[in-house]
């Protein structure tokens, strides 16, 4: 049976996007089949693995709106065993569109249900909002992780998101829990960084995720590039700890760094890396 991770926080720049494309990578790269799901108009993760997000024949857009079947909309990556469900801005018509429709937040659930079973892990990168289709990914999730930027304000809003998934779990979608909280843009050289730290577990407790993902420019990078920190210098702190986090997921492992050497699909035409 598959999981189903929806990857969320109504506030922007939490990493949710970084999160989704890597946490999925690493999950290929441990050979279990995963989906990634782009349910941001914005089209980050499409565009993050180095699909043109202007040039897509169907997104998920088409799934949503003109009930076109999850499966004739999957791609391939260059990633052996991940593959994506594309978006683009045409998906800013769906909140719209989907406002007077019935039973409009079990759409991306009832196409789920016929192809989920293909794959090991759904990872679903979720807009920075609590509309529609953040609704519609929660609906189809089993868990949600929950991505926290170690700066000012970390916390706020945080109270709204849970009680949002309390209400989806009381009355839409049962068997929805957090699988974690991710500590993200940590600056260690930093007391603000262990106050959030702190306060994040205090809060959360033992929800927190071991693996915290640092501030790194490696992983500011790669998106530039359309590839993954694997792809783009796996040797890079950021690299290690989303192979981790991939670790803890799996529940095999703790937060440590690991490594992999694990080919890809097909060549990615990397650029030579530099020093991180």
């Amino acid at each position: 049976m598959s999981k189903i991770i929806a990857v969320c926080n109504q506030k922007g720049g939490t990493g949710k996007t970084t999160t989704s494309i890597n946490l999925s990578v690493y999950l290929a790269l441990e050979g279990h089949r995963v989906l990634l799901i782009d349910s941001d108009p914005q089209g980050n993760s499409t565009s993050g693995l180095g699909i043109d997000k202007n040039s897509i024949e169907k997104s998920l857009y088409h799934i949503l709106i003109n009930h076109v079947e999850a499966k004739d909309v999957v791609l391939k990556t260059k990633v052996e065993n991940l593959f994506l469900i594309p978006s683009n801005i045409d998906l800013i018509g769906a909140e719209v569109e989907l406002v007077e429709e019935a039973q409009r937040e079990v759409r991306l659930k009832r196409s789920l249900d016929a192809i989920k079973d293909t794959f090991d892990y759904v990872i679903i990168d979720c807009p920075p909002s609590l509309g529609i289709l953040t609704l519609n990914s929660l609906v189809a999730a089993t868990s949600v992780i929950i991505p926290v930027q170690c700066e000012y304000y970390a916390l706020e809003g945080l109270g709204q998101l849970t009680k949002t998934i309390n209400l989806i779990k009381e009355n839409l979608n049962p068997i929805l829990e957090i699988e974690g909280v991710l500590l993200t843009m940590a600056d260690f050289r930093t007391n603000l960084t262990s106050e959030v730290i702190n306060e994040t577990r205090n809060f959360f407790r033992d929800r927190v995720f071991e693996t915290i993902i640092p501030r790194s420019i490696r992983l500011s990078e790669a998106p530039g590039f359309g590839k993954s920190i694997y792809e783009y210098d796996k040797s890079s702190i950021g690299a290690q700890k989303y192979g981790a986090l991939a670790k803890e997921v799996l529940g095999t492992g703790t937060g440590e760094q690991v490594s992999h050497e694990v080919p890809l699909a097909a060549e990615s035409n990397q650029p030579e890396t530099e020093n991180s």
